[in-house]
């Protein structure tokens, strides 16, 4: 076989392209795969936490959003209608992901990675090689092909079970008047479900409305009255673009990897199930999953664990905390309240959906004393 490589990464959305740069920072020669040419669409909010550049930043990737204003705040509507909005500790940005991703995928070309345009269906893991399509060979390989990865069903995964799924619908319409801030407006009636609308700086905002699956099916038109309901300054008849995607969230990740294949991003269910937030997860585990097949590639899965374990593992499990405590819609109204009241509730809060934050004692008990108050009545 003459098509052989040190590391093959599979999808070159954030996640590809990180474990890319990392891999090609180790010195392996990589391949990096997409069945799309880039630039190209992908479904998704668009926003771009500080915590993303620093990734980015330690990869040696500048200029990712540039071109692109800082939106200083973010707002928070609970369930029954009380909100919160304060500036960020670090601004955010919305970048549409045509932009991003190509900016990140011309990042990694630069570094000395090779993109080719190829569809991954066959996966044969040997003892000495990962087999692609019996005609690509790797030492090792990154699994970064999002939702419905093929890496991930070839090591025996299935796809996330209802309650650990989620369905989002997402468009750009004009933005909605008001302060240049990130705007997420909860839902009453079908929680665990919100819309948001995210500015972008043009005069247009990224909205959507997402819900975790119950066992029920849901249509295109159940999330546009969704979205028509939570934000009634977003005309549907004016929303262009409109893409659903599948959010795998973290609360049921499948093993990270094994022996010379590991997976990274949505592929391996990272995505916050507190907010929906997966652009810094796919960033942090593609640079760790890069790094940990260049380096020893028969090894390639322990060490990416022993790394992801240790970078993300306890932020993973309060993450987990909290989205079991935000299943009761009163805890989230307690915290939106508590947030309001305390900045630094507002920031561990922040820093928990957007980044690698953590629950602190402080934080639970403003949420307790926020349970013993009340709002208006549900009005989503």
């Amino acid at each position: 076989m003459r098509d052989e490589w040190d590391v093959v990464v599979v999808g070159a959305g954030p996640a590809g392209s990180a474990a890319a740069l990392a891999a090609r920072r180790g010195g392996a020669r990589v391949l990096l795969l997409d069945r799309h040419d880039f630039p190209r669409d992908k479904a998704c909010g668009d926003g771009i936490a500080a915590h993303a550049l620093d990734v980015l930043a330690e990869l040696g990737v500048t200029g990712a959003v540039d071109g692109y204003a800082p939106l200083p705040a973010l707002r928070l509507v609970g369930p029954a209608g009380s909100a919160v909005a304060r500036t960020l500790p670090r601004p955010a940005y919305t970048v549409p992901r045509r932009v991003f991703d190509a900016r990140l995928v011309a990042a990694a070309v630069a570094a000395g990675a090779e993109l080719r345009r190829h569809t991954v269906r066959r996966v044969e893991l040997r003892a000495d090689r990962v087999v692609l399509d019996g005609e690509l060979a790797a030492r090792a390989v990154v699994g970064a092909d999002g939702a419905g990865s093929v890496l991930r069903r070839a090591l025996g995964h299935p796809v996330n079970p209802d309650r650990h799924l989620a369905l989002a619908i997402r468009g750009y319409a004009p933005a909605l008047s008001g302060p240049p801030e990130q705007l997420i407006v909860t839902s009453s009636s079908r929680w665990p479900a919100y819309a948001w609308s995210f500015p972008i700086g043009d005069g247009r905002a990224n909205v959507g409305y997402g819900e975790v699956l119950r066992g029920e099916p849901l249509t295109r038109a159940h999330l546009l009255d969704r979205l028509a309901a939570l934000l009634p300054g977003a005309d549907p008849a004016a929303v262009t673009d409109l893409r659903a995607h599948h959010l795998p969230l973290s609360t049921h990740r499948p093993p990270p990897g094994r022996g010379r294949v590991v997976l990274a991003g949505d592929a391996l269910s990272l995505i916050n199930p507190f907010t929906g937030e997966g652009i810094f997860y796919a960033l942090r585990s593609g640079a760790l999953a890069g790094a940990a097949a260049a380096g020893t590639p028969a090894q390639a899965a322990r060490r990416y664990a022993d790394t992801l374990r240790r970078r993300l593992g306890t932020h993973l499990r309060h993450s987990s905390v909290a989205a079991w405590l935000g299943r009761r819609r009163q805890v989230v109204d307690a915290a939106v309240r508590a947030a309001r009241r305390d900045d630094r509730v507002y920031r561990t809060v922040v820093e928990l959906g957007l980044g690698d934050g953590r629950l602190d004692a402080r934080t639970l008990g403003m949420i307790g004393i926020g349970l013993t108050q009340r709002d208006q009545p549900p009005r989503h």
